[in-house]
């Protein structure tokens, strides 16, 4: 079987990879499991120069991969060299703090002595999606192999020219051989691999459907699953709030990536008071973004990744629309290019209100006060984020219980911070990652106790 990279925004053909044969899959996972044995004994200061160095290659090579993520993919060029240096950043970070996060913890009880010591499990498979091709894996490895274990990547098809890459830095760094491999398969292979030995547990992001099948795998051959899945967030801004600095926040809280983010601003909650001014400021912010060749240094909005995804997105504004939504601004697509498109008036019961939208629509929701924000903020089956804009921090944080996602920021768009754990709730998954969080999710933490 080959596997073509499509530019989105040209249809030219990036590149072609070719699916590895069963036997071969049976060797990349023979020798994780071999590379293990060894890996997991090697002094945690040299798994930190390591690491260390796999983010100065990155940052060496930060024009190739870049243009590899931006080619195949459809995000603009300076956003793709940002996603490069973030990998970088969470490279250093466990290099820095893996030490810290692992080292044992001694405990008080009746015994001699007793302690916590943490020991990696083994292979750990990811399943990552095409949005952040680089961020997503980095977020999983650089912890995933600070604590001794090996990593494999199944990586979105569309983006296998970036899984190529990722496996070349470490390869670069001076990783050990099977210490983290990239695999070119098709997702049907996904429960066979996910079934065998070397694996001890399998983490994925991406849709609510394919985490819903990767945890059932998982479950059936008892071995532990994290997932990180959609979101529905919302920004919500009250009626004291700085609008021009909510504005521009809310631009690319919404835009970045092309709205292409799990963690993306998608409904817009605003009190009555303040909604035209935001939605008037808003709308003019949006015409001014400029639309084209992700290539192009200019470019702020790209094409969506694959045709399918502007299509759905299609159908979910005009669905709106017919719903009662007003179109605003936008609403046009052409091939997997789906204009920057913003709906108003929109409620409960509209595909814009309801379903995650994984492209750049903004809906605007007016509410009476803060209560209801909430109130509608938590009427989704989603529980990623909610950004709250007032100057009034202290009500924001005394209210911030109102709220059940799993991230909740003041005055700034959700973001994915390695100091920080990150994950969701609902149907947005279970589990974190990053921050000492992200290290422990891979972890055996023995008791020891001497009588």
């Amino acid at each position: 079987m080959e596997f073509n990279s499509i530019n989105p925004y040209n249809d030219q053909v990036v590149g072609q990879h070719t699916a590895q044969t069963e036997s071969e899959v049976a060797t990349v996972l023979k020798k994780a499991g071999d590379a293990f044995k060894s890996w997991k004994n090697v002094p945690i200061a040299t798994r930190a120069s390591l690491m260390e160095k796999a983010g100065n290659v990155l940052r060496d090579n930060i024009e190739e991969y870049a243009r590899m993520i931006t080619l195949e993919m459809g995000k603009p060029i300076e956003e793709s060299r940002s996603e490069i240096n973030k990998c970088a950043w969470v490279c250093d970070y466990y290099a820095t703090h893996a030490a810290q996060f692992l080292k044992d913890e001694t405990i008080e009880t009746d015994a001699q002595k007793s302690l916590v010591k943490h020991e990696p499990i083994g292979c750990v498979l990811a399943i990552m999606p095409w949005n952040f091709p680089f961020w997503q894996v980095f977020r999983f490895a650089a912890p995933t192999l600070m604590a001794g274990n090996t990593g494999l990547l199944k990586h979105a098809p569309n983006v296998f020219g970036c899984a190529k890459q990722i496996e070349e830095v470490f390869i670069q760094a001076g990783f050990p051989s099977g210490v983290f491999q990239n695999l070119i398969v098709h997702h049907d292979q996904t429960e066979n691999i996910i079934a065998h030995e070397t694996i001890k547990a399998v983490t994925l992001t991406g849709s609510e459907r394919a985490g819903a099948a990767v945890a059932e795998m998982a479950g059936r051959h008892i071995k532990k699953s994290l997932l990180e899945l959609g979101g529905n967030n919302a920004f919500i801004v009250w009626e004291d709030a700085d609008i021009d600095q909510a504005v521009k926040t809310a631009v690319g809280a919404r835009m970045l990536n092309a709205g292409q983010s799990c963690i993306a601003a998608k409904r817009f909650i605003l009190v009555e008071s303040i909604y035209d001014e935001f939605v008037s400021k808003f709308t003019t912010a949006v015409q001014n973004l400029k639309s084209g060749d992700p290539v192009d240094e200019q470019t702020e909005v790209g094409p969506l990744a694959r045709k399918d995804l502007a299509d759905q997105l299609q159908a979910q504004v005009q669905k709106s629309i017919q719903s009662g939504a007003q179109l605003l601004l936008g609403g046009d697509q052409k091939n997997c290019y789906h204009a920057p498109t913003i709906l108003g008036g929109v409620k409960p019961g509209m595909p814009a209100f309801d379903e995650e939208t994984f492209g750049p629509l903004a809906a605007m929701i007016k509410v009476k006060d803060a209560k209801e924000a909430f109130k509608l903020s938590e009427q989704s089956k989603y529980g990623l984020g909610v950004t709250v804009f007032t100057r009034n921090v202290e009500k924001a944080l005394s209210m911030s219980d109102q709220v059940s996602d799993g991230a909740y920021f003041i005055n700034q768009l959700v973001k994915s911070d390695p100091r920080l754990p990150f994950g969701g709730t609902k149907h947005s998954g279970y589990g974190r990652e990053l921050a000492k969080d992200g290290i422990m999710e891979f972890i055996n933490r023995k008791t020891i106790y001497v009588g």
